[in-house]
């Protein structure tokens, strides 16, 4: 690659043809051949993503794909990838009609082979004519596939099954046409072992014809454990609404979505689904969330509050104005996050790539070898040629090629399932590392906006009177202290006459004939009226005065989240270690870190000097985590090891992040965790079993000890098995660290779940 390249463009292919890791490894090295060329080729999403410079095109991209002896094709528009991925289940069905057609032909054939007493004379003519449709038409897709990898002097997964079926009927087929195994009264029996003695007195039919049909159920549960795995991106992508209803000219007019323009005003009727990310203008409803947030509980929406396209009116009618449409919606960004991260590769996969490159050739020779050493001993053919079809077939790389991207495909799609994005697959192994958390405390831990937390009334005043009066005065103020205590005082507030503002102080006002002054304690001291000490305990003090004496105290703070102090005992539970990071006061943050739970407080930081903070503390060794929701954030969540972004934060700081909690809720951040450590482990589990399967199986079958037949079926079984683990993560569920049904993975993986 030339150290000038520029990559100006980026794309997506889809790739057709590949049957294992081994193919992807192939087409991934053709493609990064090319000048100024970074590509990742994803064997279970079938995609290649593509960094290119300008002087190629697509076109170029794609004919070095189909060079290679498969297929490409440029990504879908968004309205039609839910239909395209769709099309894998008509081939999905066609393996599944193959696959019957194996069973039923093979069945016999083993029952014959297996069971001396019920074979008739020509017995073994009968089960060749009932195998050869089966090695023929049954493993066509394996012969196939190897006819196109010998064409480009290449060998695959698929190269060893086809050979390994081949050799078997072959050699059936020569030793009863020009041996004494086609003669009549020839018997057989069922051997779990490789027999020594003359090849031309054995046949091996029933070896080609349960090597066909076992790696085809293999390959038939391979593919539908894929196209589930990526249910959860084909239900965000099918999510939105497919019509609207547009007001026009005074008229509502229905159109279909695609002609929906920012700006467009359009009707959203009780039931429906919102068309896109818009402001109520008209209106109140409640909105079911539940598809975007993972959030069951509807959330009230009126005029002016933002809504999310594809969530669900469950309320009133409501008019809104589109403020994004298409590419630029949440969904669609959720979408792209999804449909990245499922593309891309976690460095861990990187060592099962390089090992798969040249694991099929070295399984060749070693299988030659084992041809070899055997005659060379003079155990006899039969021997020599079972040892060798073994090896050729136990050794096949399936669960090896599976192990990362089943579990990848699930794990982040069951993330989009419950509002947790997972911007790429190396995240998982940052998560893995982590030992400190740092919480900015604005709008992450509190919800940013100010409330009445409390009162001191005095001079004769209750509560409620103190607040009426004060609110009176604060209702003509914009200032977020002054609307917290107008939103706590009783309805409909009093008239305000004689009102004057005084700026960074205070208002002052007549109320019922009352002249009320409300401010800081300073604007009473000014004039002339004694303020008694009073601590406000982190929170922020507004004195009153009523008449011209010292009325009382009313209290106002940034409000803690309701699940702030669970998600911080949730992040203990972790074995994390929390810190609050504001700018605000140090006796407001000690007071916000009281009420949930947190030790270490690090405040009066100014926004520029977040970063210098999490700098600090990896200096001091830590791995630092941080969650945020602003635009001040930003920088802090890209210098640490893992970024945390709210989703009702801002653009900045969600594009800043690593992964994005879509709910405003802190409890999502020891969630996103736990789902990321709980993929990681299961990639790790995957891995383990595959290098494990490998490692101690082709020793057993160069031994002899194992026979084809249940090399075959032990093959099958390890991929469906790592298929089946991967499955799992869709249980994962948003209980407390320590309670996820997913806590009883294996020993390899445990520190990594719990």
């Amino acid at each position: 690659m030339s150290a000038d390249a520029t990559y100006l463009q980026l794309i997506e292919l889809q790739v057709g043809g590949m049957t294992c890791s081994s193919c992807a490894a192939r087409v991934e090295k053709k493609l990064n051949r090319l000048d100024g060329v970074l590509a990742t080729v994803n064997f279970a999403t079938e995609t290649a993503h593509v960094r290119f410079p300008t002087h190629l095109s697509v076109d170029d991209l794609v004919r070095t794909v189909e060079a290679t002896g498969y297929t490409a094709a440029p990504p879908a528009p968004p309205g039609e990838q839910a239909a395209a991925a769709d099309d894998r289940e008509p081939a999905e069905h066609a393996l599944r009609r193959r696959l019957i057609a194996n069973a039923v032909l093979s069945v016999p054939v083993f029952v014959l082979t297996m069971t001396p007493a019920i074979q008739f004379t020509y017995w073994q003519w009968v089960a060749l004519a009932l195998a050869t449709p089966v090695v023929t038409w049954g493993a066509w897709p394996f012969h196939k596939a190897a006819l196109v990898n010998a064409r480009h002097a290449t060998a695959t997964m698929d190269t060893l099954i086809s050979l390994g079926v081949t050799v078997a009927y072959a050699w059936s087929v020569y030793a009863m046409v020009f041996g004494h195994a086609g003669e009549p009264g020839m018997t057989m029996s069922m051997s779990l072992l490789a027999e020594r003695g003359d090849a031309t007195e054995h046949i091996y039919i029933e070896v080609a014809a349960a090597l066909a049909t076992f790696l085809t159920i293999g390959r038939y549960f391979e593919a539908r454990a894929k196209r589930r795995a990526g249910s959860a991106l084909r239900a965000l992508l099918d999510m939105g609404a497919k019509d609207v209803t547009l007001v026009r000219d005074g008229a509502e007019v229905r159109v279909p979505v695609a002609d929906l323009r920012v700006d467009d005003v359009f009707v959203v009727r009780p039931g429906e689904k919102i068309a896109t990310d818009g402001v109520v203008v008209e209106g109140a409803s409640a909105v079911d969330t539940s598809m975007i947030t993972g959030e069951s509980v509807p959330v009230e929406v009126g005029p002016g509050d933002h809504v999310v396209g594809a969530t669900v009116n469950a309320g009133g009618r409501l008019l809104v104005r589109a403020t994004r449409v298409g590419s630029d919606t949440q969904l669609a960004q959720m979408a792209k996050l999804v449909a990245e991260a499922q593309s891309g590769k976690a460095p861990i996969q990187r060592l099962a790539d390089r090992i798969s490159a040249v694991f099929v050739p070295a399984v060749i020779l070693v299988a030659l070898g084992t041809l070899a050493l055997w005659l060379a001993v003079g155990v006899g053919s039969a021997f020599a040629l079972t040892a060798a079809v073994a090896v050729l077939i136990i050794a096949c790389p399936c669960a090896l090629g599976l192990a990362t991207p089943t579990a990848l495909l699930v794990g982040t799609g069951r993330g989009a399932q419950i509002g947790i994005l997972i911007k790429g697959p190396e995240v998982l192994e940052s998560t893995r590392r982590i030992d400190t958390v740092v919480l900015d405390k604005t709008g992450t831990v509190t919800t940013g906006e100010m409330a009445l937390v409390g009162s001191a009334p005095a001079g004769g005043l209750d509560a409620d009177e103190l607040v009426r009066l004060a609110g009176a005065v604060e209702y003509a103020s914009e200032h977020p202290i002054a609307r917290a205590i107008v939103a706590a005082a009783p309805q409909p507030l009093s008239a305000v006459t004689e009102f004057t503002a005084l700026p960074g102080l205070g208002a002052r006002g007549t109320v019922d004939g009352r002249r009320v002054l409300v401010g800081r304690p300073r604007l009473l001291a000014d004039e002339g009226i004694e303020v008694p000490s009073v601590d406000p305990d982190g929170r922020t003090p507004v004195a009153v005065a009523v008449d011209g004496a010292y009325a009382g105290t009313l209290f106002v703070a940034d409000t803690v989240k309701p699940t702030s102090a669970a998600a911080v005992a949730h992040l203990r539970a972790l074995g994390l270690t929390p810190v609050l990071l504001t700018g605000d006061t140090e006796a407001t943050a000690r007071a916000v870190a009281a009420e949930v739970g947190i030790d270490e407080v690090i405040a009066e930081v100014l926004p520029a000097d977040k970063v210098a903070v999490v700098e600090r503390l990896q200096s001091e060794g830590r791995v630092v985590a941080m969650v945020g929701d602003g635009v001040n954030d930003a920088a802090a969540l890209a210098t640490a090891d893992l970024g945390l972004a709210m989703g009702t934060g801002t653009d900045v700081a969600i594009e800043a992040s690593d992964l994005t909690l879509v709910r405003g809720d802190l409890t999502a951040a020891p969630q996103a965790i736990r789902l990321s450590r709980a993929t990681l482990g299961t990639i790790k589990g995957n891995l383990f079993w595959a290098f494990a399967y490998n490692t101690a199986a082709i020793p057993l079958a160069v031994f002899g000890l194992v026979t084809p037949v249940l090399a075959a079926l032990a093959m099958a079984l390890s991929s469906i098995a790592v298929v089946t683990n991967s499955l799992r993560l869709f249980r994962f569920d948003r209980r407390p660290a320590g309670r996820s049904p997913l806590a009883w993975r294996s020993v390899s993986a445990r520190s990594d779940v719990q």
